[in-house]
């Protein structure tokens, strides 16, 4: 993977963005492992445990096929915290100019979260035409990306929250969806139990789940 990623190249790497919660450094590269033996690359430690940066810093150096990011990123610290910690890209639940400042000084990738027409104006302001869509479920869902699809026909979604095996498929299907981020891949049971097989099967199938093409290719 090139030094000089982009958010894009984010998104496209795969369809499904695993969203990962840990809760134990020593799950951490063994998780890593398990996902990218099943297809799947682009990592989404979210920042929501006090372990989070040491499991981002884990994946990093041990787990060169990775490209492990941070998630849950919500002001400048974070921003600065998950790169020393190696993190190659950022994803924020929604978006302010400070983060979105702060990640292009870092020059970290950065995927902010979005959920009205007002939100996804700001980002692209800032430069951010790849954009989270979250919570995707209770925001509006399928029907909300197609009502964007007019007036923010150059914009790229990774719809997050609520995403699941059952309706992933959908929301691949649409011009403006490039991935879609879910839980579902990383299940608590599993990483408790250590059960990197069942992991590295679920990442297996999210892998093989088909995209359609972009609105402007």
């Amino acid at each position: 993977m090139a030094v000089n990623l982009t958010a894009l190249q984010v998104m496209q790497d795969a369809p499904v963005i695993p969203v990962i919660v840990l809760g134990d450094v020593a799950h951490a590269v063994p998780l890593a492992r398990a996902l990218v033996a099943g297809g799947i690359r682009m990592l989404e430690v979210t920042l929501r445990t006090p372990v989070a940066l040491a499991c981002i810093e884990a994946i990093a150096r041990d787990v060169p096929d990775a490209v492990v990011g941070a998630g849950t990123v919500r002001s400048a610290a974070d921003a600065q915290a998950a790169t020393l910690a190696g993190a190659r890209f950022a994803v924020s639940p929604g978006y302010t100019h400070a983060v979105g400042r702060a990640c292009h000084e870092l020059g970290l990738p950065l995927l902010p979260g979005v959920a009205t027409g007002s939100e996804i104006m700001a980002a692209q302001e800032d430069g951010y035409t790849e954009l989270k869509f979250f919570p995707a479920m209770q925001a509006g869902g399928l029907a909300m990306l197609k009502a964007w699809q007019g007036p923010f026909g150059d914009v790229r979604f990774c719809p997050t929250g609520g995403i699941s095996p059952a309706n992933a498929a959908d929301f691949l299907a649409l011009s403006n969806v490039a991935c879609v981020g879910g839980s579902w891949l990383t299940p608590a049971d599993a990483v408790a139990q250590g059960d990197w097989a069942r992991i590295t099967t679920l990442a297996r199938e999210a892998a093989a789940l088909a995209r359609a093409p972009a609105m402007h290719e």
